[in-house]
């Protein structure tokens, strides 16, 4: 199975710390940001790395050149940032059957391959890796609302009164169905074509997406705060 890595964005909250680099490129616990993504999925046994990048991409290119850990990478060019949807398109002519899909700027400490099993067990178009937070801070990002069985129900961006506390993390199963659903977005408020609304057409088609709670951590890092809570989770 191939992974997407979505490494495009500019990183303007960690200014100035990429004001000269790339923010898969930014120092976390010892090593690049985009390193830590690339461990975890070498660990789960990924056939190839399809990296999206935007951003000072000749740094990332540069850096890690046409493998990691053995493992093949192939880079495609997202133009403009316009959005995740937008993002995983620019990697379609790459990926023939189902993928992982991660966000670079994650760093996981979890058994991921129990997305991947599961995907593979229930045989869904998408499987969708979440995390129970607090209900503040699922007012603030994608909140899930799954079935008894954990099946996706629904994905409520950023909502006043969340249906439940279990938010995206950023990790995804897909089969290429997703890459449909991506054509049909139409752009958000905020002028972006959101991944959210691809799976939530999946859903409304009547397809099966199916999650998987995070056993362990994660932390998205947007800012400095959060390299800090990294290192902390990991004792430096």
């Amino acid at each position: 199975m191939d992974a997407v890595v979505l490494a495009a964005g500019e990183g303007s909250r960690l200014r100035p710390l990429t004001d000269q680099r790339p923010k898969g490129l930014v120092d976390v616990a010892g090593k690049p940001l985009l390193t830590h993504c690339f461990d975890a999925l070498v660990d789960i046994g990924v056939d190839e790395l399809v990296v999206v990048v935007g951003y000072r991409k000749a740094d990332v290119i540069d850096h890690y050149g046409d493998q990691y850990g053995g493992v093949p990478i192939t880079y495609v060019h997202q133009r403009e940032q316009l959005g995740l949807a937008h993002a995983l398109l620019q990697a379609e002519p790459y990926v023939d059957d189902d993928f992982v899909l991660v966000n670079g700027d994650n760093v996981f400490r979890a058994d991921l391959t129990t997305v991947v099993d599961r995907h593979r067990e229930s045989e869904s178009e998408a499987t969708l890796l979440v995390e129970d937070v607090t209900e503040e801070k699922a007012k603030t990002t994608g909140v899930a609302e799954t079935g008894a069985d954990g099946t996706l129900v629904s994905l409520v961006e950023k909502p006043d009164d969340p249906p439940s506390t279990l938010i995206q993390t950023g990790f995804f199963v897909f089969s290429t169905l997703i890459f449909h659903a991506c054509h049909l977005v139409q752009p958000s408020d905020r002028g972006e074509y959101e991944l959210t609304d691809a799976i939530g057409l999946l859903i409304g088609s009547g397809r099966t997406v199916e999650t998987v709670e995070l056993d362990g951590w994660r932390v998205n890092v947007n800012t400095e705060s959060d390299i800090e809570g990294v290192e902390r989770q990991l004792g430096q």
